[in-house]
């Protein structure tokens, strides 16, 4: 089981305060602020960790009395009396075995026992503010009165150091700002989100369904496979012009492939497995050891090299229960990924090609300012030192030749290599990893890969993984909810809606609808016998980009007026120059 404490637990043995950002600080504060209050409130809660967040904080407590939200006001309110109070957070060094006598007086069992984890003799750190007294390295603000503007917003259930077999422990989220404004718009975004939420649009729009007969496994109807295809078809349009084979790999691999590469000592325990004629079998959670296999088929000279593989085959992981979510979090999925086999002499080169290619993807999808981290060499890994040095200064000399700024992820590499990833800011500015770069010395020397080098010896070639969108499923998800349901004429489900008024002009729809279709468009018409009104709410709905409203008018004239999703109502225009105007819209980016 993943510990999900065990970081805490790592942090508490080294004394030094860590350098946090001052809304880090802030957020930290917030949550022994919480976790106080809290304990007033019901004293017989016991306290596990309470870290900071991305946008906000939590606090994983234990006490028989079951937090609904609508305890959250007499927790705020408890909180501003302890802000209010402006009690100094004071910071004071303990031994090991001091601590463990303070928090067993204060029946903290949990503090107790990650304290008893920690090696004799060492020297730990807590923080005093008013009566509260919690283990933590820190920092915090100067006093509680530095925790103005704070939140309570959510309850989880987590089970104490991530085992299902211990107590499930409330999390309780909350966040915290320097100011009310800007608590303000963060509370605005959250319910921005929850309007763009893709689960809930996936619904609205018809797009995809999951049903408890394929658990975390997502069921796309028509519309949703058309965004799904069209996503797969402009990648495929990188691919041609970037030098990729696509290639296709079975879905069910004899498990020898995965104790070769590493993944059954590794990853068995995310594998959907199977035994047939004796042997057992496991489900490919991803391409890269059926592209070695491929790869090692033939016979390669220096003059073949590169050879970029890229394969859309279906990948399966199994994902726990408490962690699937929507399509950003499945078990059955498909990337845009590929592999390079390359020399080493050609690694810069590929790095920069496919830095560009992921570059032109993010921004075809209004992605401009891509976050990229350089993730090094971590503390264990496989190969040697100065193959490692190489790889890394590789990677940053791509990324500066290209004048493209990025951050070190020091020690966050994959233990085969260090990598490049690729972060985007969604229109609500939350953060997504989708492409990644990574170095590959170690699948190479597994499988035996060899090229013909110009002096006849064997060469071993170096593997680049690389994916762009990332899981399909997962971009879908993000998209859907940065463009909320609007999505480009390009990628529509349906990127013209005809809406004849009457019987009468129903024969003028049909021309219109044949026009279109000629050039490629996809079409709804609605011919029922309903209210205007309605027809176009129902298409806003559905947020097809162009309705074409026909009556009289646009008979009489042979024309349309088209309308847009947001209700603008453009003038009459010949039939013929619509169309060509929407062809030109609904073309794939190349």
């Amino acid at each position: 089981m993943a510990d999900e404490h065990a970081q805490e637990i790592e942090h508490m043995i080294d004394p030094s305060v860590p350098n946090l950002s001052p809304v880090e600080t802030l957020r930290h504060s917030a949550a022994h602020v919480m976790a106080s209050a809290i304990k007033r409130l019901w004293p017989e809660a016991k306290l596990a960790f309470g870290p900071h967040t991305e946008d906000g904080f939590y606090y994983d407590i234990d006490m028989p009395h079951r937090l609904v939200p609508e305890d959250f006001a007499a927790i705020e309110a408890e909180m501003q009396k302890e802000v209010d109070a402006r009690h100094p957070f004071v910071r004071e060094e303990i031994t090991r075995d001091a601590a463990i006598e303070l928090f067993r007086g204060l029946n903290e069992t949990y503090k107790v026992e990650a304290i008893g984890s920690i090696p004799a003799g060492a020297t730990l750190t807590l923080y005093r503010s008013g009566d509260f007294v919690d283990l933590c390295r820190g920092p915090h603000v100067k006093s509680t009165a530095d925790v103005r503007a704070f939140k309570v917003m959510s309850i989880a259930g987590a089970y104490w150091r991530g085992d299902e077999k211990r107590p499930q422990l409330q999390r309780v989220y909350g966040t915290a700002f320097a100011d009310r404004k800007e608590l303000k718009e963060h509370l605005r975004l959250l319910e921005e989100a929850k309007a763009r939420d893709h689960r809930k649009l996936g619904k609205e729009l018809g797009l995809f369904y999951f049903d408890p007969i394929a658990p975390a496994s997502p069921f796309f109807t028509g519309r949703g496979a058309t965004v799904y295809n069209l996503l797969q078809a402009y990648v495929r349009g990188l691919y041609r012009r970037h030098g990729y084979q696509e290639v296709i790999t079975p879905q069910i691999f004899d498990m020898d492939l995965f104790r070769t590469s590493g993944h059954y000592e590794h990853y068995k325990e995310n594998m959907f497995a199977c035994t047939v004629d004796e042997r057992e079998f496991g489900v490919k959670p991803m391409n890269c050891p059926g592209h070695c296999v491929l790869f090692r088929q033939s016979h390669h000279s220096y003059r073949d090299l590169p050879q970029r593989l890229a394969d859309f085959g279906r990948l399966h992981r199994y994902e726990r229960a408490g962690v699937v979510h929507g399509l950003t979090r499945v078990r059955s999925f498909c990337q845009d990924d590929a592999h390079i086999f390359c020399t080493a002499d050609q690694v810069g080169q590929e790095i920069a090609n496919v830095t560009a290619m992921i570059l032109e993807c993010y921004k075809t999808f209004g992605f401009d300012r891509p976050e990229i981290e350089v993730s090094t060499r971590p503390a264990s890994f496989l190969g040697e030192l100065e193959t490692w040095n190489r790889a890394e200064a590789a990677l940053m000399a791509a990324l500066d030749g290209a004048g493209l700024p990025y951050t070190i992820n020091h020690g966050d590499g994959a233990f085969y290599g260090p990598k490049i990833d690729f972060k985007v800011r969604d229109a609500l500015r939350r953060s997504w990893q989708l492409g990644t770069v990574q170095l590959d010395f170690q699948l190479p020397e597994r499988f035996g890969l060899e090229y013909v080098a110009p002096d006849d010896s064997r060469g071993r070639p170096v593997m680049i993984h690389r994916a762009m969108l990332g899981s399909l499923e997962r971009f879908f998800g993000v998209y859907l909810e940065h463009v909320a349901g609007r999505f480009p004429t390009w990628l529509a489900p349906v990127q013209v809606a005809i809406l004849p008024i009457t019987a009468a002009h129903h024969a003028w729809a049909g021309e219109v609808e044949a026009a279109l279709v000629a050039r490629g468009l996809r079409v709804h018409t609605d011919l029922r016998n309903e209210k205007l009104g309605l027809k176009i709410r129902e298409a806003t709905l559905l947020r097809v980009p162009t309705m074409l409203v026909l009556g009289d008018k646009e008979v009489e004239g042979r024309g349309v007026a088209p309308r847009t999703r947001d209700g603008q109502t453009g003038a009459l225009e010949p039939l013929a120059g619509f169309v060509e105007r929407m062809a030109e819209e609904a073309r794939i980016p190349s």
